[in-house]
């Protein structure tokens, strides 16, 4: 009985443990199903606090990435300086409820699974999240307002910057007062072959320009950049920093990576350059020669050699533009090639007298009609040659008037050279005057009247001997033009000037009367006209006779 007892014992035992293990089992099931139908929560708290939480996703944002959202969009109103809390609002829209900030700012939205998270309506969570965020941010401006850091910011920021621009000006006035304490000895002039490029003053004065913009540029940008800082204390005014950024980094980011592009085609371009620099050196160092007569080629004058270099140049140099140009930046561009175009068509246009002067002053150079120092005429232009270029001729007359012609019109006319036989080798000029005499005197007499003048002129030359030549034999007179020569075509008028002298005193010395072309004379009772110091001092003037016949 006993051992009955005991067994029957151990059975009810047994059997109020299982049933207490299986019902402690089931509410932990319960307990478990509970917490996996309670979605998780996240709490959206700005300031700290949490205000309320966020239990779903809505669509691909989840619920973090909402309460994050949602924080952040709230600081930002309390960053707001200008907040206006009367501008927050509910408006229902067809699935939601959404809580927006001056109809344009949507802060959150609350869905109906959102209110059945907390058993609540979506009007209910709405207004009540609506609270607690205007609640939350009147509190903190209150409390905590980022107004009056801000504008503190910004005085101490504009201080900054008004020392700043201070210092700067400062700087510049300094280096500006030590530049003209100084001038003497920084500014020389700047001379190239003995060409007088820049003088000491225009290269002061080139300097403080060029000052005066590196200042201007200097004070701009530093006002210019510190507008980035000022306008990212205050939120209203954050989104023009990176508009102002943008207007700087942009550009000089397209030319600092365009400069990168364009590195190797510099590279290409310097090469080529100094391949046709020094091809050129070498072409001129030849052609010096041949102007220094230390080469000689046949039917080459040595003062074709310059001309013919320049030619050379001029082609070597467009060759090599022609290499150079697919390796400049933007040359493929349709702009580059129509401006191009318009240049090319307005020198053609423009240029057609320049571009036939041009020519003609080759065809000039090749001619070798003269040279500069040469007594010449041009037309009825008559003078030394001072200058020849590639367009024009000048001319100096005798009266020292400069006068420029164009190469077209002296290659167009017929030019007279003075000088060309004026060399050692040669007897030189012939130059020639001429003058009337009557049939009444011997022309021996006057050959010798006129020889003797020649000779006694200054600059003429007496081997080969002066000579004379009866021209014609007209109805009153005779034509003796008398010759002589010289090695002075640039004294022309000096050497005329002489001899008509000369002829005067060696007719008058002869006695010989210069009565023609035109002179009239009534002889009776007249004076001779020959000069009283050339007369015999027992010379009386015939008296005035009348003879009648009949």
């Amino acid at each position: 009985m006993k051992k009955i007892l005991i067994c029957f014992l151990t059975f009810f035992i047994v059997l109020f443990s299982s049933t207490v293990f299986a019902q402690k089992e089931s509410l932990q099931k319960s307990k478990t199903v509970v917490a996996q139908l309670k979605p998780k929560r996240y709490p959206v708290s700005p300031f700290k606090d949490t205000l309320f939480y966020v239990y779903n996703k809505v669509g691909s944002f989840s619920a973090e990435s909402r309460a994050k959202a949602i924080t952040e969009k709230i600081r930002k109103l309390y960053e707001d300086s200008f907040f206006e809390k009367d501008s927050i609002a509910i408006v229902p829209s067809d699935i939601s409820q959404d809580i927006v900030y001056k109809n344009d700012f949507v802060i959150m939205s609350i869905l109906d699974i959102d209110a059945k998270a907390e058993n609540k309506t979506a009007d209910f969570i709405a207004r009540r999240n609506l609270n607690l965020i205007k609640k939350a941010i009147i509190y903190q401006n209150q409390n905590y307002s980022m107004l009056p850091k801000r504008l503190g910011y910004t005085a101490l920021l504009i201080l900054i910057i008004g020392l700043i621009l201070y210092f700067v000006g400062k700087i510049f006035n300094r280096i500006r007062l030590h530049i003209l304490k100084n001038s003497d000895k920084y500014f020389k002039g700047f001379n190239y072959n003995n060409i007088n490029i820049l003088s000491p003053q225009k290269q002061q004065s080139l300097l403080m320009r060029l000052y005066s913009f590196i200042k201007g540029i200097t004070l701009i940008l530093i006002v210019y950049l510190s507008l980035p800082l000022l306008f990212s204390i205050f939120p209203a005014t954050e989104a023009y920093t990176t508009t102002l950024l943008r207007w700087i980094l942009a550009p000089a980011k397209l030319a600092i990576m365009g400069f990168i592009d364009f590195l190797p085609s510099l590279v290409t371009i310097i090469v080529i350059i100094f391949i046709f620099k020094y091809t050129i050196k070498i072409i001129k160092f030849f052609f010096d020669e041949i102007k220094k007569e230390n080469i000689k080629i046949d039917g080459f004058y040595n003062d074709w050699a310059m001309p013919t270099f320049n030619i050379i140049r001029f082609l070597l140099l467009a060759f090599m533009l022609v290499i150079i140009f697919p390796y400049l930046p933007g040359s493929d561009s349709p702009i580059f090639k129509g401006v191009s175009v318009f240049v090319g068509i307005l020198f053609s246009l423009g240029s057609s007298n320049a571009i036939a002067n041009m020519v003609a002053g080759l065809v000039i150079t090749y001619m070798r009609p003269f040279k500069i120092g040469d007594f010449i005429k041009i037309g009825d232009v008559s003078g030394e040659v001072i200058e020849k270029t590639a367009l024009v001729t000048r001319i100096r007359t005798p009266k020292f008037e400069d006068i420029t012609i164009p190469n077209a019109t002296v290659l167009s006319s017929t030019s007279t050279n003075y000088s060309s036989n004026t060399k050692q080798v040669n007897n030189g000029l012939l130059i020639h005057t001429t003058v009337t005499i009557g049939y009444d005197v011997p022309w021996k007499e006057i050959h010798k009247a006129l020889i003797d003048a020649a000779l006694k002129t200054e600059m003429t030359e007496p081997t080969p001997s002066p000579f004379v030549l009866q021209t014609s034999l007209d109805d009153f007179y005779v034509s003796y033009q008398i010759n002589v020569y010289t090695k002075h075509p640039t004294k022309q008028p000096l050497i005329y000037s002489s001899l008509h002298q000369n002829i005067q005193d060696s007719f008058n010395a002869a006695g010989i009367e210069i009565m023609s072309p035109h002179y009239n004379a009534l002889r009776d009772g007249n004076t001779t006209t020959i000069p009283e110091n050339y007369l015999k001092n027992d010379y009386e003037a015939p008296s005035f006779n009348i003879n009648k016949k009949g």
